[in-house]
C-alpha cells in the first residue's frame, strides 16, 4: 500500500471521503506536484549553463515517479500469461555460422556497436572504484579483457567495431582516466553517462538531497538501472552518430559477464545472409534455468507480445510458480541485441514502456528511501519481431562475488584474445557450484590472501568453504568437497593436497618452524 505524504493529505480545501477512489487520485496528484516543486528547488541550486540538460533529466525522473504513484501492486495479471509460441525462442545450435569470408564478416561487423554497462562499483567485493577495473585473470581487468576481445575482432577482420561504455556518476571520472591507456589500441572507445536521479524519502516522498551537488552527498542520488540506457544513449548523440555511419545493431551486456562476447552466429541472423525477411528488432539471449537461477528474469508471452518477467512483478501467491524450473525453463542473461533505428523509433514515438522496479534502501543515517529503476530487457515488448535465443551457459559467466572469481581465475578456463574458453579437460560443460563463506572470503583482497595459488578444479562438482580456511600451493579439489572450520578454529589445507569427495571439519593448523 502506498504511503501518501502528510503534506499531500492536508493541503487544499474540500476533500472527497478518505476511502474513495477520488481521494486517492487527488492525494497522488498532490504527491507528484510536491515532488515536482521540490525538484524545481533543486534545479535552482545549479549553475544556469547546466540547467537545461538537468531539467530534461529531472523531467524523466518526475515521469517515472508519476507512473510509480499510479501503479498498485504487481503490474501483471498472472492468468493472462500465455504459452510461449514455438518460434519465440530459437535454439542457438540452429543458427548458421557466416561463410568464413573476410569481406563478408567485416561487412557484418561494421554494422555493429558493442555497449557495456559500466555503472557499478566494486564495493560489494571490497574494492574501490568501478567494478570494471578489478583484476580477474592474469592481472587483466574486465575492461582490459573487453578491449582485447574487440581489438582482436577488428584486427582479424580489418573491421571497426566501436566500444561504448555506459558509466554512472559513480564510475565516470575513474573510467575516463583509465581508458587513456587504450589510446594506441585498435578500438574506438566512446563513453556516456546514465542519469543521476534523486533518492526519495519513504516517509514524505520528497528528494532527500538538499542541493544538486552530487559529489557532496552521493548517498542522496542513484543511477536508475540499465533501462535508462535508451534515453541517455540517444541524448548523448551516439545513437544518431552510429545510425548515420550505417550501423544497424548494438550488442549490450553487463561488463562483469565474461561470457558476453560478440557472437558471429547471432550477428549473421541479424545482418548477414541469414537475415530474416521481417527484421528482428530485439534479441534477448536466454539460457537454461538451473536451481541457482530461480530469481532471474524469464521470458513470457503476454498480450501477444514476448516480454521479460522479473520476480518483482510476480504476485506473492505465484512466486513459487515463477521459480519453478519446469514452468519457466529459461532465464535472461542480460545479453541484448537491439536494432538502432528501432530504438530511435520507439523513443521518437514515445512507445517505450518499461516496468518500474521499486528498490527500498536504508541510508547510513537511517533514512528509509525508495529508488525507482527500470531494466533494459523490459523494453522487449516495445519492439517488433523480438525473439529469444537459447544460448549455451558459457555465454553467461558473471563475476558477482569471490566464488565466481575463483572459477574464472582457475584452470577451468584458458584465456584466448580476451575471451575465457573452458578447458577441454573438463568432462562436462557445466561449471562447479562454489560457495565461500562471507566472513572470510567476500572481499577480493581477503579471498586472494587465503590461496597460495588457485586450486586445480578441473574435476570439481561442488565446493563449500566456511570459516577460517587457507589453501597451500598446488591443491587439487575433485567431486564434492566441504571444508568447515568452526568458530575459533582454523583449517590450513596443506600444499599438494588432493581432496576428492571429502568433508573436512574441526581444526587443522600448519605452523612454520
Amino acid at each position: 500500500m502506498l504511503d501518501i505524504p502528510q503534506e499531500a493529505k492536508v493541503r487544499g480545501h474540500q476533500r472527497a471521503p478518505s476511502d474513495s477512489k477520488e481521494f486517492h487520485e487527488v492525494t497522488k496528484r498532490d504527491a507528484l506536484r510536491l515532488l515536482e516543486n521540490d525538484v524545481e528547488r533543486l534545479l535552482k541550486t545549479t549553475e544556469p549553463a547546466r540547467r537545461p540538460a538537468l531539467q530534461a533529466e529531472m523531467g524523466r525522473f518526475a515521469d517515472l515517479f508519476g507512473r510509480f504513484l499510479q501503479e498498485e501492486g504487481p503490474a501483471l495479471d498472472w492468468n493472462k500469461i500465455q504459452k510461449l509460441p514455438e518460434n519465440a525462442v530459437m535454439n542457438y545450435s540452429n543458427l548458421k555460422s557466416p561463410k568464413n569470408e573476410q569481406n563478408e564478416i567485416r561487412h557484418m561487423l561494421d554494422k555493429l556497436v558493442v555497449i557495456k554497462l559500466n555503472g557499478g562499483l566494486g564495493t560489494s567485493m571490497g574494492c574501490h572504484g568501478p567494478k570494471s577495473v578489478i583484476p580477474v585473470r592474469s592481472d587483466l581487468t574486465f575492461l582490459d579483457l573487453t578491449v582485447q576481445q574487440i581489438e582482436h575482432l577488428n584486427k582479424t577482420y580489418d573491421a571497426n567495431v566501436p566500444l561504448v561504455l555506459m558509466n554512472s556518476f559513480n564510475t565516470d571520472e575513474d573510467t575516463e582516466k583509465i581508458i587513456r591507456k587504450y589510446k594506441g589500441f585498435r578500438v574506438q572507445i566512446h563513453t556516456f553517462n546514465q542519469s543521476c536521479f534523486p533518492r526519495v524519502s519513504r516517509e514524505h516522498f520528497l528528494p532527500v538531497a538538499k542541493d544538486f551537488d552530487v559529489e557532496k552527498d552521493k548517498e542522496a542520488w542513484y543511477p536508475p538501472g540499465h533501462g535508462d540506457f535508451y534515453d541517455t544513449f540517444r541524448n548523448s548523440g551516439l545513437l544518431k552518430k552510429f545510425i548515420e555511419e550505417g550501423r544497424e545493431y548494438c550488442f549490450l551486456s553487463n561488463i562483469d559477464n565474461l561470457g558476453a562476447t560478440v557472437d558471429l552466429n547471432i550477428l549473421n541472423k541479424l545482418v548477414g545472409e541469414e537475415r530474416a525477411s521481417t527484421p528482428v528488432e530485439f534479441v534477448m539471449e536466454v539460457t537454461d534455468k538451473t536451481r541457482a537461477d530461480v530469481k532471474g528474469g524469464t521470458l513470457i508471452q503476454f498480450e501477444n507480445k514476448l516480454r521479460l518477467l522479473e520476480i518483482a512483478q510476480v504476485p506473492n501467491e505465484h512466486v513459487d510458480d515463477f521459480k519453478s524450473v519446469k514452468t519457466f525453463k529459461f532465464f535472461n542473461t542480460n545479453n541484448i541485441w537491439a536494432n538502432l533505428s528501432a530504438i530511435d523509433r520507439v523513443l521518437r514515438e514515445r512507445t517505450l514502456n518499461m516496468e518500474i522496479i521499486v528498490n527500498n534502501k536504508t541510508l547510513e543515517n537511517g533514512t528509509r528511501v525508495v529508488q525507482l529503476e527500470t531494466a533494459v530487457g523490459a523494453a522487449m515488448k516495445c519492439f517488433d519481431g523480438a525473439i529469444g535465443v537459447n544460448v549455451p551457459r558459457s555465454r553467461f559467466l558473471p563475476v558477482k562475488k569471490s566464488a565466481d572469481l575463483l572459477l574464472v581465475m582457475s584452470n577451468l578456463y584458458t584465456l584466448k584474445n580476451g575471451s575465457l574458453v573452458m578447458s577441454p579437460q573438463r568432462m562436462f560443460p557445466t561449471t562447479p557450484l562454489v560457495k565461500l563463506g562471507d566472513n572470510h572470503f567476500s572481499k577480493v583482497k581477503e579471498f586472494l590472501g587465503r590461496f597460495a595459488n588457485i586450486p586445480d578444479i578441473i574435476d570439481l562438482d561442488h565446493l563449500t568453504v566456511s570459516g577460517d580456511v587457507t589453501f597451500g600451493r598446488g591443491v587439487s579439489l575433485r567431486g564434492t568437497v566441504i571444508i568447515i572450520a568452526n568458530h575459533g578454529d582454523r583449517i590450513d589445507i596443506p600444499a599438494g593436497a588432493i581432496l576428492e569427495n571429502k568433508i573436512v571439519s574441526g581444526n587443522m593448523r600448519i605452523l612454520d618452524h
